[in-house]
């Protein structure tokens, strides 16, 4: 089954400098996203309780984004992307989370992303 893109935007309190130190660094990651990341090179390593998912990094782009794909779905074109956007008049700082998920998985798959999101805002307080 194909699965389909999405995006979901947050408008998160906080400066993109910092907000990108979140989503592209090991030790980031692991204030909100997964129990421990590892990192090795291209590659890293995401622990849950029992269980651990490999994503490769494809772009960084200091203080706008970052996209990783996990390795277990190399065969197709989906991805996992944090991007900062900052809006040119109000200076106002969302993150956009683009992902992919089967058809009958997108509704679960945002609502997860949105609990995830919420841990995020809350660690760094805004």
């Amino acid at each position: 089954m194909d699965k389909i893109k999405f995006e979901i935007e947050f408008p998160i309190h906080a400066s993109p400098s910092m907000l990108y130190q979140y989503f592209a660094t090991p030790s980031g990651l692991e204030e909100w996203f997964a129990d421990r990341v590892n990192s090795r090179g291209k590659v890293i390593s995401f622990f849950w309780d029992d269980s651990e998912e490999e994503a490769t990094i494809i772009t960084r782009r200091n203080e706008e984004k970052a996209r990783y794909k996990w390795l277990e779905s190399e065969d197709d074109e989906s991805y996992f992307e944090f991007r900062i956007q900052v809006d040119e008049i109000t200076k106002d700082v969302s993150l956009i989370i683009t992902d992919f998920a089967e058809e009958d998985e997108v509704e679960e798959s945002k609502m997860l992303w949105e609990n995830q999101i919420d841990t995020l805002k809350h660690r760094i307080g805004a």
